[in-house]
């Protein structure tokens, strides 16, 4: 399978969701070989979507002449788009929002009801394409915080989508916290190599690796007290 990895951290190989998302191309890869591309998006150059919508009336040209071309051109020839990113103000970090949004050249203006929705016809066919998202943050829980998100990426990309998030996620880049993150990180890897064979993540290993991997008010104490709170 081929896999793009699109790492919306500004801290590149630093950072904390990273450490998850590497443990389930992992586990992928333990059950075959993949190729794998890992972008750090915050090192390429993406100007912002002036939504003039050029390209989707020109045959999928945009006005701008950067990365986002290449870019373009790797996810239509992968498998699995994959979104690494930590969550920031309940969203995505704006590099990678910035990637989104100049996907647009995907698409045409013309429109076609699906469902109860209506979406833009496609300019190229990308049918075989999975989509994932794995995200991590700092709160101690999942609840009231990862769901902004997710409910985005779900409307940008409502076929063949596969959410992990992962609460208490600086602890990974914490070598004190292997205890715990360890363990989690053997349960990501299992869930890449399921997915590796079925496509699909069973449900109940889902939500143990999106719970917390310490109780909650323990983990804020802790946060607090690094902080002199």
């Amino acid at each position: 399978m081929k896999i793009l990895v699109l790492n919306g951290s500004p801290k590149r190989e630093k950072s904390d969701t990273l450490h998850i998302t590497r443990a389930f191309l992992e586990g992928m890869q333990a059950a075959s070989p993949q190729d794998i591309h890992i972008i750090d998006v915050i090192d390429r150059h993406i100007e912002y979507c002036t939504g003039c919508f050029a390209c989707k009336r020109n045959g999928g040209t945009c006005i701008h002449d950067d990365d986002m071309r290449d870019i373009l051109n790797e996810i239509l020839e992968s498998d699995l788009l994959l979104f690494s990113f930590p969550l920031y103000c309940y969203g995505m970090p704006a590099p990678l929002k910035a990637l989104l949004d100049r996907t647009m050249p995907l698409s045409s203006m013309a429109m076609r009801k699906a469902g109860d929705r209506y979406e833009h016809i496609e300019q190229a066919d990308f049918s075989r394409l999975r989509y994932m998202m794995i995200c991590g943050c700092g709160f101690p829980n999942s609840r009231h915080n990862f769901e902004p998100a997710v409910a985005q990426f779900m409307q940008c990309f409502p076929r063949n989508h596969t959410i992990i998030t992962i609460p208490e996620s600086p602890m990974f880049n914490a070598p004190e916290a292997a205890i715990v993150t360890e363990p989690r990180l053997a349960l990501v890897r299992q869930a890449g190599k399921q997915y590796a064979q079925t496509g699909a993540i069973d449900r109940a290993l889902l939500a143990e690796i999106s719970s917390p991997m310490i109780p909650e008010a323990q983990y804020a104490a802790i946060v607090n007290e690094g902080m002199g709170e």
